[in-house]
């Protein structure tokens, strides 16, 4: 007896790394700046699946490079089995330029000239993988040559002969069959009889198959859409399903019914198109969701309908499909704003269920000191030049407690510690960088208070970090203005996709009793502030940290969680506030520097110690630290 699937679905094809215009409004020809992102219609429906609960897979081919190797990365990160994905060591990674000029016209570039996914063969369709799924995905485009068709064909017959579903995505796109130019990228519909009776001979292997009105016409090879739809009727037993942009689907399990819409209509969703394109990929990853689930027809047809209005009132492909949370909300609550992208609570459930993934815990040493390394350095007669030479050693502190182990990370500014984040990134360790202006109250911004310009230049897998000196019984004026400096952060760093740290002390500009912090952060959550992570001084007793933990569960239940801050506080009463801690989930470690590195760092710019004595006394603290905090949680435990 076969095993079970362990897989939901395989799509086979396209796959590319697309390039988005990030000016919208503006022809392909003046763009200045692009988007990076997974493209092509079978990749683009192997992430959206995955994000929607279903286990997929993907059969293509990538590019010996750095965007293949993108592709691969961002594939494991969305959750989609790698097996079937080829490494083309003759052949580039296929790359898509594209652009929105108006809600109409959105010209793109196809970069395919013998592409490694184009190069897609027989011998690249493993029996083993394709049999565990629970359908095969085959699309239109891969069908345009004799190895790419072949390919899809063998998958087709192993699914059939393990009786597994194949799907047919028709996937026209009349330029990557020859009919057009170059410049015609988003040309979709050419009449061809070549290509109408190729398609043809496709149709009878078919559970299920997909297509625009369009689409379904050219793979009918019929002049009218009613026609269309029983040319393929004839030739197939598979439930049709025809895309109908704004006015949704209809979805045809069987015969086909005198007017078109007598077929089962899914529930539409009325929203502003700010581009088509991905629209039908998160289209069939909903419609696959239900299908492959055994939801009715028209459910499908719903989810389908609402993950396409996600990808039209959006910009990008891939990076805009919604996850299964997210998808959930809107079918309860929907939206006020037709714009999708517009609204404040989707956005966050977005970005929240598609982020990077994090380990459950963080231990940081924080260096990102400014101002207490140069008072140092000059106490000690040292040049300000030796304070990046001394951060470094700090990194390699952190990398002999972290062992190559998850969750260890570290706090380093731009102004001595450049060369130290290149030593933490070969480590994969965590990495936050400060905004503020060290000290400052209100709250300014370090170099620019234009913050959005500035982290469109730091990595993507860099956090924010940002220290605000914040009291609820503050004077109003300083409250507001400090909380619009935060707000304008929040903004940036969604805008340009980065995490974002906020820390706040109290106790230094006011009391600090057992509600003091969880007034301030409801404060700023009414103010639509949803950092990723808090960095909260040491409380009194667990009664605070309850309160916080209920502030944070009641306005983001998607929050990372909060990491302690030292305050330069002796490792004995840093054990003692994390003994209070323990035991409160939503503190996940601790962000500590002075206690760790002021004795060393005074002993090694005046020249007593060196190198070796200061990256040991570092680590031994640290080490100090972190099994104090292990002890701690495992005290809680039993």
């Amino acid at each position: 007896m076969a095993p079970q699937p362990s897989l939901d679905v395989i799509t086979i094809g396209r796959c590319s790394v697309d390039l988005y215009g990030q000016q919208i409004g503006s022809r392909l020809e003046d763009i200045a700046s692009f988007a990076k992102s997974v493209g092509g219609c079978p990749a683009n429906i192997a992430i959206g699946t995955a994000r929607l609960g279903l286990k997929s897979g993907l059969i293509t081919r990538v590019g010996n490079e750095q965007m293949g190797r993108f592709i691969k990365e961002q594939m494991a990160r969305e959750g989609v089995a790698l097996d079937g994905i080829v490494t083309d060591p003759d052949r580039l990674t296929a790359l898509v330029l594209l652009s929105v000029e108006n809600d109409r016209t959105f010209p793109l570039i196809f970069y395919r000239e013998n592409c490694a996914d184009a190069a897609l063969s027989e011998e690249d369709i493993p029996e083993a993988f394709v049999a565990s799924a629970h359908a095969v995905l085959v699309t239109g485009t891969h069908f345009a040559k004799p190895n790419t068709d072949a390919a899809q064909r063998k998958a087709m017959n192993i699914a059939a002969s393990h009786k597994r579903k194949v799907v047919f995505d028709i996937d026209y796109r009349p330029n990557l069959w020859g009919l057009a130019g170059h410049a015609a990228g988003e040309e979709r519909y050419i009449k061809s009889d070549r290509v109408s009776e190729h398609l043809r001979s496709v149709l009878p292997a078919c559970d299920l198959i997909v297509g625009t009105e369009e689409e379904v016409l050219i793979a009918s090879g019929s002049e009218t859409l009613h026609d269309a739809l029983k040319v393929i009727r004839k030739l197939s037993k598979a439930v049709i399903v025809l895309k109908r942009g704004p006015m949704g689907c209809v979805v045809f399990p069987d015969t086909i019914p005198a007017r078109i819409e007598d077929g089962i209509v899914g529930r539409g969703f009325p929203i502003e198109v700010y581009n088509v394109l991905g629209a039908g990929d998160a289209f069939m990853s909903g419609f696959l969701r239900g299908w492959l689930r055994g939801e009715a027809l028209e459910t499908c047809a719903s989810w389908a309908n609402a993950c396409g209005a996600f990808a039209v009132s959006r910009l990008l492909c891939s990076p805009e499909s919604p996850t299964f949370t997210e998808l959930q909300h809107f079918l309860v609550h929907g939206s006020r704003d037709k714009a999708l992208r517009k609204d404040e609570t989707l956005n966050h459930i977005h970005w929240a269920t598609t982020r990077r993934a994090a380990a459950e815990r963080l231990f940081a040493f924080a260096i990102d000191h400014r101002r207490q390394f140069e008072e140092i350095a000059d106490r000690a007669g040292a040049a300000r030049e030796r304070i990046g030479d001394f951060k470094r050693l700090a990194v390699a502190a952190t990398a002999k407690v972290a062992h190559g182990g998850a969750g260890f990370g570290m706090l380093l500014d731009e102004t001595y510690g450049r060369a130290a984040m290149a030593d933490a990134a070969k480590h994969g360790f965590w990495i936050g960088r400060p905004m503020e202006v060290p000290g400052s109250r209100p709250l300014r911004f370090e170099f620019s208070q234009d913050a959005g310009s500035r982290l469109i230049e730091w990595p993507v897998g860099h956090t924010i970090k940002c220290l605000a000196f914040y009291h609820p019984d503050d004077a109003g004026d300083l409250k507001r203005e400090q909380a619009q400096k935060l707000r304008q952060l929040y903004d940036a760093a969604r805008k340009v996709g980065r995490e974002l740290l906020v820390e706040i002390i109290c106790g230094k500009h006011g009391r600090l009793d057992e509600t003091t912090v969880a007034r301030a952060l409801e404060e700023l959550y009414a103010l639509g502030i949803k950092p990723d992570w808090w960095k909260l001084e040491p409380q009194a007793s667990g009664k605070a940290w309850q309160a916080i933990g209920a502030v944070i569960e009641r306005h983001d239940p998607y929050c990372r969680g909060i990491v302690l801050l030292g305050l330069e506080a002796p490792e004995a009463e840093l054990e003692r506030a994390f003994a209070t801690a323990a035991g409160h989930g939503h503190v996940k470690g601790f962000a500590v520097g002075r206690t760790l590195f002021n004795e060393a760092a005074e002993a090694w710019l005046s020249g007593r110690i060196g190198d070796e004595a200061a990256i040991n006394d570092m680590a031994g603290r640290f080490a100090n630290l972190v099994t104090a905090w292990q002890r701690a949680q495992e005290r809680r435990a039993a």
